[in-house]
């Protein structure tokens, strides 16, 4: 008797285990799917790596990861992603050792948040068939849809804006939109 409460507790442990594991990987999904609809959006890691980069021009000193994490409220392992590309992009410089952190290669004044955001998210584009990997579902030759070239001024609108807004202007509030 002792036997098949085992067997039963595990087959119920293994069951919920299968059921928490469809779910995750339904809203997983449905996830994947929201992130896909929002073209016109900055990620949230666009926007995690500019307060980053706000908060090391802040500092003059070398700053740890740890003290990124909780002056910009990121979790500390999204930071180190974050950091990461911005390291192989040459605009942070990674320190090692005990003394060890990060702080800015480029000045403040050279980095524009377009260039972040392209880093990040990859071309600014308000339509998917402004990127250049998509072709536009109406019709094959981009020039026969009304609203591309709309879709095509907004976007280099946003896209002239966000390259004349460096870091060191909104550290100092002296951007204009």
């Amino acid at each position: 008797m002792r036997r098949s409460a085992i067997c039963s507790t595990s087959r119920r442990r293994f069951t919920l285990f299968l059921i928490s594991t469809r779910t995750r990987t339904e809203l997983h999904k449905a996830q994947k799917r929201k992130r896909r609809r929002a073209e016109m959006r900055i990620t949230l890691e666009s926007d995690y790596a500019l307060r980053i980069l706000t908060t090391l021009a802040k500092h003059d000193e070398i700053v740890g990861a740890g003290t990124l994490s909780e002056e910009t409220s990121v979790t500390p392992r999204f930071t180190l992603k974050i950091l990461h590309k911005l390291v192989g992009e040459g605009i942070v410089r990674s320190y090692k050792g005990v003394m060890g952190g990060y702080r800015l290669q480029m000045a403040p004044e050279e980095i524009t948040l377009k260039r972040i955001i392209e880093l990040i998210d990859g071309p600014i584009a308000i339509a998917r068939c402004l990127d250049t990997g998509e072709t536009c579902r109406y019709k094959e030759d981009k020039t026969a849809c009304i609203y591309h070239h709309i879709f095509d001024a907004i976007s280099l609108d946003v896209a002239k804006k966000l390259g004349a807004i460096t870091i060191a202007d909104v550290l100092n509030q002296e951007y204009k939109i």
